[in-house]
């Protein structure tokens, strides 16, 4: 058995915290009238308990929990919104990335074969060519690890969504994370120009204090990636507010994904293939009781196009708008029957 890794400890949380949020697979609609307006509300206090993981396992950036917390709650979303649970990754479940095939493959299966399977798959980190931790795409030139996606082989890439995530250093770090961004935005539009295509940053907002200048011109380039015609569709910057006691390693830059796969290698592959211990069941509910509180600010420093709501309703618009309307009927109806106000 393979001790559990921090990012271990954070999935568990990540799907306990996403158990509250939608009980039974049950997602709250996304869509609410506002002044007889249809508008997207994302559901900014469960992104802010996801938030709070990394800070209580005390993870560094390097660890990949920061911004996979980013990633989970997007495609949590895409499913608040109505696309098929099992087709957004990362899954809700793990194994976290499975192409939909094994999926209908096990449904079709005996009740006892299924089981089985079914167990293997979940006992697993990961199985080669069958399930992985991450996924890569091939754009334009090169295959590019890709944070959230939502694909089929009979569809392509329909969603595709960029992550970064920075805590501190903003001056040193802000130059390289968007020169990543923009080379992965034209790699990947290039190929799949119909795709859905995203990027979301993260920042703690200590930034407003620290580094001002960089921070306005972080929102100059971040919202120009979501303007011009061979970029992103849409982009969106958080300012993540924590305690000021809990101290972050200036030095703890995140590291570049890899840009080309390994010849020979399958795309996305993950090379740990050992089962996982069990987490004590005390430990997890402990760390969730007592998680950091954080807030996502709103409004103010950061320009509504960049609002996370924003954000969101133009990729789920146009993912709706650029499929034909047999496709994704869940969603549909949750945008055309949006949540009437409460009196």
């Amino acid at each position: 058995m393979a001790e559990p890794s921090t990012k271990d400890k954070a999935w568990i949380m990540f799907d306990r915290i996403l158990a509250d949020a939608a009980p039974d697979g049950d997602h709250t609609s996304p869509w609410h009238l506002v002044n007889e307006n249809r508008e997207y509300g994302a559901d900014l206090v469960t992104l802010e308990r996801l938030l709070g993981v990394p800070l209580a396992l005390k993870a560094t950036v390097t660890s990949g929990v920061p911004a996979l917390a980013l990633d989970v709650w997007l495609s949590y979303e895409l499913r608040r919104a109505g696309f098929a649970p099992d087709a957004t990754w990362p899954r809700g479940t793990h194994p976290r990335i499975i192409p939909r095939p094994v999926l209908n493959l096990l449904e079709s299966l005996p009740r006892r074969d299924r089981a089985a399977i079914q167990e293997r798959l979940e006992r697993k980190s990961s199985i080669k060519g069958v399930t992985q931790a991450s996924a890569s795409i091939l754009g334009k030139n090169y295959l590019k690890q890709v944070d959230v996606i939502m694909t089929d082989w009979a569809t392509g890439p329909e969603v595709l969504i960029s992550t970064k995530r920075m805590d501190s250093s903003y001056g040193k770090n802000a130059p390289n994370r968007i020169e990543e961004s923009y080379g992965d935005a034209k790699n990947l539009r290039q190929r799949h120009p119909l795709a859905a295509l995203g990027f979301v940053m993260g920042l703690r907002s200590d930034i407003l204090i620290k580094d001002p200048l960089t921070f306005d011109w972080l929102v100059d380039l971040v919202g120009k990636l979501g303007q011009e015609d061979d970029a992103y569709h849409a982009t969106c910057l958080l300012l993540i507010e924590y305690g000021a006691e809990i101290v972050v390693d200036e030095n703890d830059v995140e590291a570049p994904a890899e840009l080309i796969t390994t010849p020979g290698a399958d795309p996305g592959e993950d090379d740990a293939v050992d089962e996982l211990e069990s987490i004590p069941e005390d430990e997890i509910a402990a760390r969730l009781a007592t998680l950091p509180t954080v807030r996502v600010l709103t409004g103010g420093e950061v320009p509504s196009p960049l609002d996370p709501s924003s954000f969101l309703a133009t990729i789920v618009n146009r993912t709706l708008d650029g499929t034909p309307i047999t496709m994704h009927r869940q969603a549909r109806a949750r945008r055309k029957n949006p949540v009437q106000p409460t009196q």
